[in-house]
């Protein structure tokens, strides 16, 4: 089962990459990245400038946009 597929902890209902909850684009993200990835750390990241949805969910393809972005411009501390 792809991270796609996988139930909502919301429902039973498909996940959308396009429009993911903090909570579970914090459990793709971990689970496809390979490290951990909370909600604290992405709820910063938002508060930081990274773009949700006007119903304050999270488009994974802008989300990695934006922290390609920040890490090119070397803002986000990790580099």
């Amino acid at each position: 089962m792809t991270p796609e597929q996988a139930p909502s902890s919301q429902g039973n209902s498909p996940l959308n990459p396009a429009a993911l909850s903090v909570g579970d684009a914090a459990r793709v993200l971990a689970r496809v990245g390979g490290s951990e990835v909370t909600e604290a750390m992405l709820r910063a990241d938002v508060e930081a400038g990274a773009p949700t949805n006007a119903d304050g969910t999270i488009n994974l393809v802008h989300y990695t946009a934006w922290l390609v972005k920040e890490l090119a411009g070397g803002t986000r501390g990790n580099d």
